[in-house]
């Protein structure tokens, strides 16, 4: 992390699950005084999704690498309001170095930045961005960029014709609305291509399964699927194999459980936006910020569309991986 954080004493990292049912934010498993003091508070959605659980490993490592304490806040229910409010007053009470933040509503959440704002607390905001509150750095990737991408690759492997559904995430999300942003305009140049629905699966496994069996229960020929997510574009897969049906499915993120799905020849292609990374990179810049290093103001993470020819390296368990150095990433820092 640089050679002004070298002299800090090595510390275990700080682990904590802040769910109602499992522990309590101040049951930590060292001394966070060891790290220097540094405590760093991340918030992410929920449980269920596996793409917050590679950012919670992601930021993890980061804290290993950089000998501080991290603190994970994640809402019970997912993507809770109320949860991620009473949470955040939990982090003023405690007062972290820093806090990693992760919106479960771009636009509820915006008072509790405000809040974290008043009391001094700095926050990086990545994965989706907050529509208002004051941050130190956005780190993200591109959603409509990638959408795009995902969507024109499919699309391609249509050959432009045929028929298709779309299983979005939670309307009025920013994300959301940017990855169907970024599906439209890919359809807008592919007259060929029919789509027969577009319906919500709030970017969960197990709604999207039950949207796509009621999907194909009303279309006898779904020829493709697009989902806003690798959960969702998983539960259309579930659903079309238990009714013998064949479609070819595409998803967003590219989650380790999608990688697999593209190696088993079940999912066509992920549009990544590296999770794992997203908690790396995240960190590190909450960390940068509280030893009074430059971070970016903004940060777009690169995009690359998984298929069955480029998925070498994506495919490895986030347990096994490790955050790349800040400065191989970071190189040209404007404030």
């Amino acid at each position: 992390m640089g050679k002004r954080g070298q002299g800090l004493v090595t510390a275990t990292v700080f682990l904590v699950c802040v769910v109602a049912s499992a522990c309590a934010p101040n049951q930590a498993t060292s001394d966070p005084a060891a790290s220097g003091g540094l405590t760093i508070a991340v918030f992410t959605k929920n449980q269920t999704n596996p793409y917050f659980q590679s950012v919670r490993l992601g930021a993890e490592s980061a804290a290993r690498q950089a000998h501080v304490a991290v603190v994970h806040y994640v809402p019970t229910k997912p993507d809770s309001i109320p949860e991620q409010m009473s949470q955040i007053e939990d982090a003023i009470t405690r007062r972290p170095s820093g806090v990693v933040f992760i919106p479960v509503d771009s636009k509820a959440m915006v008072p509790g930045v405000q809040r974290l704002n008043a009391a001094r607390i700095p926050v990086v905001n990545i994965v989706d961005r907050s529509a208002g509150g004051e941050f130190v750095s956005f780190m993200a990737c591109d959603e409509y960029g990638v959408a795009l991408g995902t969507a024109r690759y499919l699309l391609a492997k249509m050959n432009g014709r045929g028929s298709l559904v779309i299983i979005e995430g939670v309307g009025g999300s920013a994300n959301n609305t940017e990855r169907l942003r970024g599906f439209r305009a890919a359809l807008a140049d592919a007259p060929g291509v029919k789509v027969l629905a577009s319906q919500p699966g709030n970017f969960q496994r197990l709604q999207a399964l039950q949207v796509m069996e009621n999907l194909l229960q009303s279309f006898p020929d779904v020829d493709a699927v697009l989902a806003a997510n690798d959960a969702m574009a998983l539960g259309a897969i579930e659903a079309l194999e238990s009714a013998g049906r064949h479609a070819l499915v595409a998803g967003v993120n590219g989650t380790k459980e999608a990688v697999d799905a593209i190696k088993a020849g079940r999912l066509v292609a992920s549009g990544q936006c590296d999770a794992y990374l997203q908690g790396c990179l995240g960190t590190m810049a909450a960390v940068r910020n509280a030893r009074k290093q430059a971070v970016p103001r903004e940060y777009a993470f690169p995009i690359t569309i998984l298929d069955r020819t480029n998925y070498t390296g994506a495919d490895l368990p986030d347990g096994e991986r490790s955050c790349p150095a800040w400065d191989a990433l970071v190189k040209d820092i404007r404030e």
